[in-house]
């Protein structure tokens, strides 16, 4: 991925868009489509119009062989000449004609007779797929056969009944089928383009204008003008160019607190190296005080030496951080009633503020955990809860300040929870609750608090969540398991008890 700027914004918006050949690409594929699905469409025509077209064929020659058979039919008794049946089978297209009337058959003419007949055809009830079978039968194996074909002579009792040969028919339908294809191809063409041309403006040119957009956020991410400019429209490539749009800015936004977020790292690196040589000589001052005579400072200094100690683990964890994570836990035995009671010393409770610090775990909990990382997790969350509580009795002197500390084992379990009787949790809070400078409760607060309390917690394989309480404050229940026992570990131990 690029940073830099681009030369030009042509360059911007363009430089490296992949365009597809036409065949291959969307719009070849719409062509190709419409061209088939056209022409199926005529075929599925052709089909019917062909055996129709075979149908009229042959009723035109019995209704000319019909109107010449009434005629010789009023000469009788009269015999017709040879010349004029020639004459008359020559008009006609036939070879014999065969009036049957009252029950009565009379040959009226007749030229030469075939040796044999290879179909027979009434037109007086002809199905739709018997009449698509025989058009497509005439026109792949007909030409040099003679058929038959009879029929009533209007509505009429008579029956025209003839001899023709399938030559003509068979022409006929070659060059019928030659037109329809013709024409196809034509229409196809044709409302295919007109189809191509509006489905390429409607369809095709959004999408690569899209996938061209997409192309040159991924180089430009940080380029405003890399944002893709959405459609009015409100059908469904609207709609994605809008999300697209939405979903660019959000992640232009991201950037650039990644940004924020890599330049404050490095300052903060720079600020913990010497502030880690500070403490160092703290230290030393800190060790030379905690050699006097004097009682009181006897009694602070080794509150001093532990608070100078885990600033100086914190300035560690701090660097830490930024290396992508919290070190591993150095579990051991914990005795959690006076770790709740460390964090209530370094909590430092104002006096112009009451608020009521109630130390409910029992005196004989322990806990299996890293003594200085759970001491992070419990002190940032009651931090929270005494700047709630603070912010609450200065809004409203007659609120009910509380904060409750209580944790129980449940076989290889221990359950802390943490609850005051504070303002609550807001809703933009609860969305970002373990989210690193979103999840802030506080004006100018950062939500480091929660995210660090949430990850300490995860390496020690427990879970932090926020608990729904029927009365007002927060309440947060932290679960931490015990490390599983290697089963001669185990052994060995019970061997040495006993």
């Amino acid at each position: 991925m690029r940073w830099g700027k681009p030369r030009n914004e042509h360059e911007a918006l363009g430089e490296g868009v992949a365009v597809t050949g036409f065949l291959s690409g969307l719009s070849g594929r719409i062509l190709a489509l419409t061209v088939a699905i056209i022409m199926f469409a005529e075929v599925v025509f052709f089909v019917p119009s062909l055996a129709s077209m075979r149908l009229r064929w042959l009723d035109d020659r019995l209704s000319t062989a019909a109107a010449a058979a009434t005629v010789i039919d009023g000469l009788q008794p009269q015999v017709l000449p040879r010349a004029l049946q020639d004459d008359t089978l020559m008009a006609t297209g036939t070879k014999a004609i065969v009036l049957r009337k009252d029950g009565i058959s009379q040959l009226l003419a007749i030229a030469d007779m075939p040796p044999e007949i290879s179909k027979s055809y009434d037109l007086t009830d002809v199905g739709p797929v018997e009449a698509v079978i025989d058009a497509f039968d005439e026109l792949l194996f007909g030409g040099d056969r003679a058929i038959r074909v009879f029929g009533h002579i209007g509505d009429s009792d008579a029956i025209i009944d003839l001899v023709i040969s399938d030559d003509e028919l068979r022409h006929a339908l070659l060059i019928h089928a030659r037109n329809i294809f013709l024409l196809s191809i034509l229409l196809s063409t044709f409302t295919a383009m007109l189809i191509f041309f509006r489905l390429n403006s409607l369809l095709v040119r959004p999408l690569r204008r899209q996938i061209s957009n997409m192309q040159t956020f991924s180089e430009h991410p940080d380029l405003p003008e890399s944002v893709f400019q959405p459609a009015d429209s409100k059908d469904e490539l609207g709609i994605a160019s809008r999300h697209l749009a939405s979903m660019q800015r959000e992640l232009q936004k991201t950037l650039r607190q990644q940004k924020r977020l890599a330049e404050l790292g490095l300052a903060v690196s720079k600020i913990n190296h010497d502030m880690r040589n500070i403490l160092a000589s703290a230290q030393l001052m800190s060790d030379r005080i905690a050699g006097t005579d004097d009682p009181v400072v006897r009694r602070v200094a080794p509150k001093l030496l532990r608070a100078i100690d885990r600033a100086a683990a914190y300035s560690r964890s701090v660097l830490s951080y930024g290396q992508v994570s919290e070190a591993e836990p150095k579990r051991e035995q914990v005795n959690l009633f006076e770790l709740i009671n460390d964090v209530h010393d370094y909590l430092e409770l104002s006096e112009d503020v009451p608020i009521d610090w109630i130390n409910r775990v029992p005196d004989n909990l322990i806990v299996d955990a890293d003594p200085e990382q759970f001491f992070r997790i419990v002190f940032n969350l009651c931090r929270n809860s005494v700047q709630a509580l603070t912010q609450q009795a200065g809004e409203r002197r007659d609120s009910l300040n509380c904060l409750v500390v209580s944790a129980q084992r449940h076989g290889s379990v221990v359950s802390l929870s943490i609850d005051d009787t504070g303002p609550g949790m807001p809703q933009k809070a609860r969305e970002n609750l373990f989210a690193a400078f979103r999840g802030g409760v506080r004006s100018g607060g950062t939500g480091l608090g929660l995210a660090i309390a949430r990850e300490l917690v995860l390496a020690h394989g427990g879970t932090i969540a926020l608990v729904e309480k029927a009365g007002q404050g927060t309440l947060f229940r932290i679960e931490v398991p015990d490390r599983p026992v290697a089963l001669d570990v185990w052994r060995g131990e019970n061997e040495t008890g006993l």
